[in-house]
């Protein structure tokens, strides 16, 4: 069994990459993509005939460069960023490290754990001979799908102001070009060795997308689908996300489980059911959350706890997380209120649905508290058809939300509050209905969290000048490059990061349950979590586009035989008297991961007598002590095989006759001038070896 990291991702909205080959099947666990590294592009103006008289014209630059000498070029490159730096083109987008470098037709399965994890699945679906499974839950497919389809819609600006995409590699992906790059846009563009060049893709279309999820597979929590016969794959539920998911794979060969990011009290999506990953062979741990965290933790300190599980168990549970991530929420929505009371507008392009859910609900609530009209608009091309299915999807929610189902309550206040018109839903920025809508200051929820795509760099250009409007961005963005398009910057910018794991207290009481035989955890974190109460030969760790070798998880398979074929045993006790072994004939049926030997069709009489089948090489001293009794004399004379690995021997009989023994790796030869001869050596032979 073999483990690669691809990619250890870059938080909740970049998930890590990784392949496992367990059982002769290989295995892809996400598929999503990075884009943190669009920064090192310029968005698309809003105007490009005002954009032209701009200093912040990154097009002009472009052009007159050209007549620039490299001296000048290179000089320009020890300056700070500024807006010139930037690639004016049409962005390519790049996909997770090295994936590039693999064969993806070997791969036979592709499993999804989150709505983000699954969009650079059109970039694999795409390529020839590309054939494995893909496994997604329905809430992530169905939210996955809509992400991606919003992508394409958003990239459209772009494809209009730069024009069509060029057949070949752009322009600005010729060598000479990314050579002159600056330094920090340089690293996001090749990577630190330049081997990230080959993750540049050119995006999907909407075909490309409808295609890719033709081909998905979807599961619900629990729900288990059968691969090939063999493996028995089930999604269970991370809390991290509407739709995502751990996975659990059993095989008669071992049973593993793939813990993603997750989150054990979610105030939205079903909870981190931890609990059905007990008794597994091994963890595949993939929660790098914990590098956030500002103190590193020493498990030491929970060696005088009680290993109890039903104390453990509620020390994982409690809801002092929850808790604070909606104090986090509150101060944002207090920051908004200030905002909006000093006359700005408040931009809010965080990724994640969930989060995205619970703000709305909170800043309604403070702004009826501050007896404020301001208005709150989601400006998305797929706003209205997400909101719609985040209200009809139960199974997939936390117990709270289910339980304003039983009282007859919308699962989410957004509902009540479009129809209040508290909230306003548009597909555009230059929809009709918003503009006749329009007013300021407001609240605005809208893409992209990198701030290169959609209605987020319109409105940021409207009021970047604004230092009362606010702008709340999430912590895995890099504000300084992110921002720089839109400098001279006066809105005041809050960033924060959300729950997005596993903290790293509770990781090992969370082992102390799971009991693995063998735990793979991320080398990043080794400093950060040092463990005392797991057995160390338990923990193995891993680090980024490294192959590592597992062990064996199960010496020995189970073997299901039918009660006619039992009755057929007929035991031989080994020489070696430490087992005993029978003889069966029957049909093999690999079935939902169970091996069962059935009766076949042309089953022969057990009391006939079969002739014995053996196994093994002689040993020659044995052998010419078995010729001796028998009258038959000879010497050994001792080889190398072809490949000189393994020794070969060959026994020259003289008497009573001339006659040659070939022993080798792949068989015994008997040459012998009569038939009688050669079967009382090959009797001699078949009294030394086992058979049956």
């Amino acid at each position: 069994m073999k483990f690669t990291c691809l990619s250890k991702g870059g938080g909740s909205n970049f998930p890590p990459c990784y392949i496992l080959d367990f059982g002769g099947f290989r295995v892809l666990f996400d598929c999503p993509i990075d884009f943190s590294a669009l920064t090192i592009f310029s968005p698309v103006p809003t105007d490009f005939d005002d954009i032209i008289n701009e200093e912040t014209s990154d097009c002009a630059a472009h052009k007159s460069s050209d007549a620039e000498t490299v001296a000048q070029k290179r000089r320009k490159l020890e300056k700070p960023l500024d807006v010139n730096d930037l690639i004016c083109a049409e962005p390519w987008y790049k996909t997770v490290n090295n994936l590039h470098l693999w064969n993806v037709s070997f791969i036979d399965i592709v499993l999804i754990s989150s709505p983000v994890g699954m969009l650079g699945l059109p970039f694999l679906t795409q390529i020839k001979g590309f054939s494995a499974k893909m496994y997604v839950t329905e809430a992530a497919a169905r939210i996955g799908q809509l992400m991606m389809e919003d992508l394409v819609s958003m990239h459209m600006e772009y494809r209009q102001f730069y024009g069509l995409e060029e057949s070949t590699a752009p322009e600005w992906m010729k060598w000479e070009e990314l050579e002159l790059l600056p330094s920090a846009l340089r690293n996001i563009a090749l990577g630190k060795d330049g081997a990230e060049i080959g993750g540049w893709m050119p995006l999907y279309s909407a075909a490309h997308v409808k295609d890719c999820m033709s081909k998905v597979q979807t599961l619900k929590y629990a729900e288990e689908t059968c691969y090939n016969g063999t493996l028995i794959i089930k999604a269970i539920s991370s809390g991290l996300e509407i739709g995502a998911c751990n996975w659990i794979i059993n095989s008669p060969k071992g049973n593993i489980s793939y813990i993603s990011g997750s989150i054990f009290f979610s105030g939205h999506a079903m909870d981190f059911n931890y609990h059905a990953l007990q008794g597994c062979d091994l963890i595949l741990y993939s929660d790098f959350s914990s590098l956030d965290s500002t103190e590193d933790i020493d498990q030491s300190s929970l060696s005088n706890e009680s290993s109890n599980w039903e104390e453990l168990s509620k020390s994982l549970s409690n809801c002092e997380e929850s808790s604070k991530e909606m104090e986090k929420l509150d101060f944002i929505c207090s920051c908004a209120i200030d905002s909006v009371k000093a006359g700005g507008s408040v931009l809010i392009p965080v990724n994640r649905v969930g989060v995205i859910l619970q703000l709305l609900e909170q800043i309604v609530m403070f702004l009826e508290s501050s007896s404020l009209k301001i208005p709150i608009y989601i400006v998305s091309s797929i706003a209205e058809e997400l909101l719609a299915y985040t209200n009809v999807i139960p199974e997939w929610l936390c117990k709270q939300r289910l339980e304003k189902l039983f009282s007859g309550e919308p699962l989410f206040a957004h509902i009540d509050l479009i129809k209040e018109k508290k909230i306003h839903v548009f597909p555009a920025v230059h929809s009709p209905k918003l503009i006749i809508n329009w007013q300021e200051p407001c609240i605005v929820f809208s893409p992209h969290w990198s701030l290169r795509l959609g209605p987020t760099v319109h409105l940021l250009r409207r009021w970047r000048g604004d230092h009362n409007s606010l702008l709340v961005l999430e912590n895995e963005v890099d504000a300084d490059l992110a921002l720089l398009p839109f400098t001279p910057m006066s809105m005041k910018v809050l960033q924060c990061s959300f729950l997005s794991g596993i903290k790293p207290q509770k990781i090992e009481p969370l082992l102390k349950i799971l009991q693995p035989k063998l735990v793979l955890f991320p080398e990043d974190l080794r400093s950060h979590v040092r463990f005392s109460n797991i057995n160390s030969s338990s923990v193995s760790y891993y680090t980024e586009n490294e192959t590592i070798h597992l062990p064996r998880l199960k010496e020995s398979s189970e073997l299901e035989i039918s009660s006619d074929l039992a009755s057929q045993f007929r035991w031989r006790i080994l020489k070696q008297k430490n087992m005993n072994i029978t003889r069966l004939k029957g049909e093999l049926l690999i079935n939902h991961g169970k091996h069962q030997l059935l009766s076949g069709n042309d089953q022969a009489d057990p009391s006939e007598n079969k002739p014995l089948l053996h196994w093994g090489s002689p040993d020659p001293e044995n052998l010419l002590a078995e010729l001796s009794k028998m009258g038959i004399n000879g010497f050994v004379e001792r080889s190398m095989t072809d490949a000189g690995s393994e020794e070969a021997f060959t026994v020259h009989v003289q008497n009573p006759e001339k006659a040659l023994i070939e022993v080798r790796t792949e068989g015994t030869i008997i040459s012998a001038p009569d038939e009688n001869l050669a079967s009382r050596i090959f009797e001699a032979i078949e009294n030394i070896l086992e058979g049956i």
